[in-house]
């Protein structure tokens, strides 16, 4: 299990949900990556509305826009497990924004037993 307190770093990807990469969801394809590569855990958050380098504002409320509202990738770690992870994003993320927080972990707890690979219940794993 990874330990994870005090001093850590977040990196948090904005992309758009209908961005792919190899026929996947790019967001699908950061977070199983952030995962191999051992990392302490990442979260995605679909937005309901929302504008980036395009100018287009997608929302929820405008039935053609709706299927490509903005999402966030976030993953928190050490600052050198997120730097090592960076020359991956660069590959992935042909346009989005990526953007780094330096951020203090109070707590970084899991379950106790084994964990399913895929959190099932919905459940946020940060």
């Amino acid at each position: 299990m990874t330990r994870l307190t005090g001093r850590a770093l977040r990196v948090t990807v904005f992309v758009g949900e209908n961005d792919t990469v190899r026929h996947r969801p790019l967001y699908s394809e950061i977070v199983h990556r952030a995962h191999a590569a051992g990392l302490a855990g990442a979260s995605v958050f679909r937005g309901i509305e929302g504008f980036g380098a395009s100018s287009l504002i997608h929302t929820q409320r405008l039935l053609p826009l709706s299927e490509d509202l903005p999402v966030a990738i976030v993953i928190v770690d050490t600052e050198d497990r997120v730097r090592a992870f960076l020359p991956q994003l660069d590959e992935l993320v042909g346009e989005g924004l990526v953007i780094l927080d330096a951020c203090e972990v109070v707590r970084y707890a899991g379950r106790t037993g084994t964990a399913d690979e895929t959190d099932t219940k919905g459940e946020n794993p940060l």
